[in-house]
């Protein structure tokens, strides 16, 4: 016991000592989500490991001639750990909330929805040039539905190109 709550301790004192590769980024995030498959992707470093991630998404939907569009905003709180001992590379959980609206002229697929998702995945920076790439998990669990396309849980993944500032 004693052992694990001094490699626990090591881990969060190696996280705090380590330095970010970047503060700001902006680039787009593709996702495989009901709420967008194409974001505008924005990512600031608050401390040396914590991050905020916020994500302005579509999806549009067309099934048997019935058109819809999804909208959406999230924002993501994001605990980065190194990978090792390689530069740049990192890996991050946290959690976030995502707002979205869906857009139809079909009653049954309109609406408001709101939901909350843990999230985690990997973090890239290339070395010499002003690029970071990450791909991250974010099961999402529905709150608000302005109605019941997944049954209150989807899975949502997403890969994400950003350029550094």
């Amino acid at each position: 016991m004693k052992l694990t709550l001094l490699a626990v301790f090591a881990a969060f004192a190696f996280t705090a000592s380590a330095q970010s590769d970047y503060k700001n980024s902006i680039g787009l995030r593709l996702g495989s989500g009901y709420y967008d498959v194409v974001a505008a992707a924005f990512k600031t470093f608050i401390s040396q490991p914590a991050a905020l991630e916020f994500d302005l998404g579509v999806r549009p939907y067309s099934v048997a001639g019935l058109k819809w569009t999804n909208l959406s905003v999230s924002g993501a709180y994001q605990h980065h750990f190194p990978i090792a001992d390689i530069e740049g590379f990192k890996w991050f959980v946290g959690g976030g909330v995502v707002l979205s609206n869906t857009f139809s002229d079909w009653d049954e697929r309109s609406g408001f929805n709101a939901g909350i998702f843990p999230t985690g995945g990997v973090d890239y920076k290339l070395k010499n040039a002003p690029f970071a790439f990450s791909a991250d998990i974010r099961p999402t669990i529905t709150i608000v539905s302005g109605y019941d396309y997944y049954n209150s849980f989807y899975a949502n993944g997403g890969l994400t190109a950003r350029y550094v500032f």
